[in-house]
């Protein structure tokens, strides 16, 4: 059975889809239609974009969002029996899953990305991978660091592989009591803002209304969603995940497990890198994990 996982924020690159648009007129014709809706030249940022370009916020997400449906749109697969995506992720997930349209999702990554940009220079903080510590305990590192300012977990990545988010000292005091309680390696992110924490809450409040004016169907397959970790079909529930997803810590490594114990054994990254196969075998042991990300992956799996 498998599971097609789709990445987020930090899997871009410079020429990102570039040889796909060159290989397949259908991918071409997707990258055309992303510029023409948004009105911005969104492939040329893609394929010509230096790395600064690309890691603003508001390009990220529509450039990663574009990329994975571009290969999806080629692959056309009919055995997805269950899907997932980190974060931005999620919407890729939907939209293959047939809950989103991808105009209305990719209008709505891109809004997305320009409000967690905007809330990030409001709300300045940062964020901090920390490596070798339990879930438990870095929820207690969070928890005694409050006091100095807002931290909290933003992302379960996979055993002992936590993000943490918040304020500037929140973050920093928690570095300082995650390496007092033995981790193996603490690491503030360089990034655009506290992602998956209180600081984006005007975020939060913005994306809430637009996606309540978003059509959004009944996933044709489960999606498994960052914020429980269980799978979501109805169109209700996945509006209201997607809103608390932005303050919201993602359980990447949860769902991963609850995806393998529902039955799936291969799992295939659907976009640009690897970040989430790696993820997948350090989560669930002797998975199996595929990828498709360029026009070559593309020839080989459709041959």
């Amino acid at each position: 059975m498998k599971a097609y996982i789709f990445p987020g924020q930090g899997s871009q690159y410079a020429g990102m889809g570039k040889d796909l648009a060159a290989s397949y007129p259908e991918a071409q014709a997707l990258f055309e239609r992303a510029d023409s809706i948004l009105g911005i030249g969104l492939s040329t940022i893609c394929f010509e974009g230096s790395d600064n370009d690309l890691k603003q916020t508001k390009n990220t997400q529509p450039a990663i969002f574009l990329h994975s449906m571009a290969v999806w749109t080629l692959l056309k697969p009919r055995d997805a029996a269950m899907m997932a995506g980190h974060s931005l992720g999620e919407y890729s997930a939907l939209t293959a899953a047939g809950a989103l349209s991808f105009d209305d999702a990719l209008k709505i990554v891109r809004l997305r990305g320009e409000l967690m940009q905007t809330a990030g220079e409001n709300n300045p903080g940062t964020m901090a991978a920390i490596v070798g510590l339990d879930a438990a305990v870095i929820t207690g590192v969070c928890a005694d660091a409050s006091a100095a300012g807002i931290v909290q977990p933003a992302n379960f990545n996979s055993p002992g592989q936590i993000v943490i988010s918040g304020s500037v000292d929140g973050v920093r005091k928690a570095m300082e009591i995650a390496k007092e309680r033995g981790a193996k390696l603490v690491k503030e992110l360089v990034v655009s803002g506290a992602f998956h924490s209180p600081l984006m809450g005007s975020a939060k409040d913005a994306l809430k209304a637009a996606l309540y004016e978003t059509t959004i169907r009944d996933a044709d397959v489960p999606v498994y969603a960052n914020v429980t970790a269980r799978p979501v079909q109805k169109a209700s529930e996945i509006r209201e995940l997607l809103v608390d997803q932005v303050t919201r810590p993602v359980r990447w490594e949860e769902s991963i497990g609850a995806m393998a114990l529902a039955g799936a054994v291969t799992f295939v990254e659907i976009g640009p890198g690897k970040v989430l196969q790696g993820l997948a075998k350090r989560i669930v042991s002797g998975v199996q994990t595929q990828g498709c990300d360029t026009a070559e992956d593309v020839r080989i799996r459709l041959s």
